[in-house]
């Protein structure tokens, strides 16, 4: 009998761990969320002369589906949609022009400026913007999750949806609208002090 009431007991105390993850039902079992967080610490400070010239916004659909040879999706497998969005942003790098980068006339009326390409940085998922549409699992996988929980995932779709992102980008044209909007401060700003001709190169000295 003692044997049966604690099983009871402890079955009980899983359905309601379980159930108060449920929109709505946090109340009946009297969920409280306390943030126990430690202060974010300082590991590292670096200096920037990368100037973000662009930036874009992206959205995917991730569909992805695993499979157990020899076994249906009903016994075991999982398949997830899942909508990303993120940013990924194109910078030219200042502080990379060579010795002979700049050349000046006597004048000063005159600059000729080279600069290395643009380059794509990471691709930054927005968690704000980004859901799961859906998620469907075997009887395993449901009672695999029901024991214990599995960020494994997240992380997959997390992944696929930035490497989507990050592929779309390079597609995107952000490197080239970098350069553009580069070249347009560049000569505002040689402008201001006078120049009245500045000239800006993409690429290697020797090109």
């Amino acid at each position: 009998m003692v044997a049966a009431i604690f099983a009871a007991a402890l079955a009980l105390l899983l359905l309601g761990t379980r159930l108060s993850l449920l929109p709505g039902l946090g109340d009946i079992f009297g969920e409280e969320t306390q943030d126990r967080s430690g202060p974010a610490v300082l590991k590292s400070i670096r200096d920037m002369s990368k100037y973000e010239a662009a930036a874009g916004n992206f959205q995917v659909v991730v569909d992805l589906e695993k499979d157990t040879k020899f076994l249906p999706d009903a016994i075991r497998g999982s398949r997830t949609l899942y909508v990303g969005a993120g940013t990924v942003g194109a910078s030219v790098d200042l502080g990379e022009v060579a010795g002979n980068g700049v050349v000046v006339n006597k004048d000063r009326t005159k600059a000729e400026l080279r600069l290395p390409h643009a380059a794509l940085g990471k691709p930054a998922l927005d968690p704000d913007r980004s859901y799961a549409v859906s998620k469907q699992r075997g009887l395993f996988d449901r009672i695999g999750d029901f024991f214990s929980d599995n960020p494994g995932s997240e992380q997959a779709v997390n992944k696929l949806a930035a490497q989507h992102i990050g592929e779309a980008a390079k597609e995107s044209g952000l490197t080239q609208r970098a350069e553009k909007n580069t070249t347009a401060m560049l000569q505002g700003l040689l402008g201001s002090l006078g120049f009245q001709e500045v000239t800006v190169h993409y690429g290697d000295a020797d090109k």
